[in-house]
């Protein structure tokens, strides 16, 4: 048993995993992970209830929700405090902050979901979990792994913008360039052959800057 729970706390997953599946409790009740097969999944942990940057974070994460569901997402929080903890922090912030928390938060307590995700690091805090972000898509495969330290908030334009880029990806079968936002022309995929070189050039509707890097509107 112990060897399979230190297996757990360094078997992180990686983008292209099958996102590993969970039951937990939450501030609005238990949940299964297998509950939103079909729908996109931003899943994030913070490291405690009732500290200040978490507290912004969840104002900031409320504030993109709207646009998140509009995009097929679900929001899932995370820490390793109890579900009560949760209900007092949700509360407190919609009276200091007239702000709503309309997402589940998982109550964590034994911290079966943070080591299946490798959520907790030794080197910042052995009980608390780091700031990550999770992006799962529908079908409930890890896209995208964000981490930052216990110091820093999040940016949630960043990971709206990234939950955008990914879909417009499976979308369009392009890649999206450095700063793009919704509307921008995306990178199409390079040729393969000296001959599929030679046409890029000619194609209709492609801004052709070389042969290995054009761009289209989506």
């Amino acid at each position: 048993m112990e060897t399979h729970t230190e297996e757990q706390k360094v078997n992180m997953p990686r983008i292209g995993d099958a996102a590993p599946q969970f039951s937990a409790a939450t501030s609005q009740g238990n949940i299964n992970l297998e509950d939103y097969k079909g729908k996109w999944v931003v899943l994030f942990s913070h490291p405690s209830d009732f500290t200040p940057v978490c507290t912004t974070e969840f104002v900031g994460f409320q504030d993109i929700y709207p646009e998140l569901k509009q995009l097929n997402t679900e929001l899932l929080g995370l820490s390793v405090d109890s579900v009560p903890s949760h209900i007092a922090w949700i509360r407190s912030i919609e009276e200091n902050f007239d702000t709503k928390i309309e997402f589940p938060v998982i109550a964590d307590l034994d911290k079966q979901v943070a080591m299946k995700y490798g959520m907790i690091m030794p080197g910042e805090s052995q009980v608390e979990t780091s700031r990550a972000v999770f992006v799962i898509d529908d079908k409930q495969k890890i896209r995208s792994i964000i981490y930052y330290p216990l110091t820093t908030g999040r940016n949630m334009q960043e990971i709206l913008r990234l939950v955008k880029a990914l879909q417009t990806t499976d979308e369009h079968g392009v890649s999206t360039p450095a700063n793009w936002q919704e509307g921008d022309k995306a990178v199409v995929s390079p040729p393969k052959t000296q001959e599929e070189a030679a046409k890029r050039a000619q194609e209709e509707g492609i801004e052709y800057i070389d042969w290995y890097i054009s761009k289209k509107d989506v």
